[in-house]
C-alpha cells in the first residue's frame, strides 16, 4: 500500500511512528498521525490547515485537546457526553484517577514502560486512517496518496481526531473545498 503514497505522506506515517515512540506508546493510534500532519511544513495538507484556520497557535490548540483526550483515557467528548447519560462523570473518574496514580494515569502512554523495544505495531484505528487515505485519493481520482488524503480520512472517522479538527473548524466538506474547491482557497 505504501508504494502509492508520496513523500510527503511517508514523511507523516514516519513522524507518526516517531511521536508514538516519544511518548512511550505501545501502538501507533490515529492522534499519533494527526500529531504527525500538525508539524508538516509546505505540504498539501499543511496548507489546506493554514486556510482553515489553523496556523500555528491554533496547531498548539490542537494539541492540547489530544492531550486532554489521552488523559480521559483517549474518549472523545461524544463519548463522555453519553457516559454522562448514563451518569458517570469521567471528570471526576480522572481526577480520583490521577489523585491517586498521578496525573496522566489513563493515558496509556505512560514513561517507563519495558518491553517497548523496536517497532510500534499500528492500532486498528491508525490502520482504518492509513486505509481510508487511499479510499479517499481513489474517490478522489488521484493516483497518489498525499497527506491532503491522510487528513481527509481522519475528518471522515469518528473519534478523538475528527472531533478535535472539527472544533478547530477543519471537517471533511471544509477540506474538500479548500483543496479540490471552485480555486479561491484551493490549496496546493
Amino acid at each position: 500500500m505504501f508504494e502509492r503514497f508520496t513523500k510527503d505522506a511517508r514523511a507523516v506515517v514516519q513522524s507518526a511512528v516517531e511521536q508514538a515512540e516519544g511518548t512511550g506508546a505501545a501502538s501507533v493510534d490515529a492522534e499519533h498521525i494527526l500529531l504527525a500532519l500538525l508539524d508538516r511544513e509546505a505540504s498539501r495538507a499543511s496548507f489546506a490547515l493554514a486556510a482553515l484556520g489553523v496556523a500555528e497557535e491554533r496547531k498548539e490548540s490542537v494539541r492540547q485537546s489530544l492531550a486532554e483526550s489521552r488523559r480521559h483515557a483517549g474518549l472523545s467528548q461524544a463519548e463522555s457526553d453519553a457516559l454522562a447519560g448514563l451518569g458517570i462523570d469521567v471528570a471526576q473518574i480522572v481526577a480520583r484517577v490521577e489523585e491517586v496514580h498521578g496525573v496522566g494515569a489513563m493515558s496509556g502512554d505512560r514513561k517507563g514502560k519495558s518491553g517497548l523495544s523496536g517497532r510500534r505495531p499500528f492500532s486498528q484505528g491508525a490502520r482504518n486512517i492509513l486505509e481510508r487515505s487511499l479510499r479517499a485519493a481513489v474517490a478522489r481520482h488521484d493516483r497518489r496518496v498525499g497527506d491532503e488524503h491522510i487528513l481527509l480520512a481522519l475528518t471522515i472517522r469518528p473519534g478523538v481526531p475528527g472531533e478535535v479538527l472539527a472544533d478547530h473548524g477543519v471537517t471533511y466538506e471544509s477540506l474538500v473545498r479548500v483543496l479540490y474547491g471552485d480555486g479561491e482557497a484551493k490549496a496546493g
